[in-house]
């Protein structure tokens, strides 16, 4: 099941696993479609300018999109998607909606028709769970535990 060399689509949203922890853990897949999107949407900015510098990646496209503004910000990025735009959301590290803002916006497109696109990537539950050595074929994932 190849699919052709990553190429950004027009009013496409891009669901973005960003790296927990190590910056190099990031995929190439990632890494391209980070440098073609039109805006990164991300939750924490800060962090993401790192990363993107990291990889020579232009920071300008950035635009702020946590928890105290998303359903504000969704109508926004929205229609950005709807008049061709490439958008990019990505978490603070691992992969997005999971724990993370986004599901609004992901819903809101989905309901308008916009294509949506997750890649793989990093996942903290995941990455726990393969260093667990307990079998793993069932498991339940019921968030983070109380800080």
């Amino acid at each position: 099941m190849n699919e052709p060399d990553t190429v950004v689509t027009a009013s496409t949203l891009y669901v973005v696993p960003t790296p927990i922890g190590n910056l190099d853990d990031i995929t190439y897949r990632a890494l391209k479609v980070l440098k073609n999107v039109d805006v990164i949407a991300a939750e924490d900015t800060r962090n993401t300018r790192q990363l993107l510098k990291h990889f020579a990646i232009n920071t300008q496209r950035l635009s702020a999109f946590h928890d105290h503004n998303e359903k504000q910000k969704t109508d926004y990025l929205l229609k950005k998607l709807q008049d061709g735009q490439s958008i990019a959301l990505v978490s603070d590290a691992g992969t997005p909606l999971i724990n993370d803002p986004g599901y609004y916006l992901v819903r809101r497109c989905r309901e308008s028709a916009i294509r949506v696109i997750p890649l793989p990537g990093a996942c903290a539950a995941i990455t726990a769970l393969s260093a667990a050595g307990v079998a793993s074929n069932r498991f339940c994932y019921e968030g983070f535990l109380p800080a």
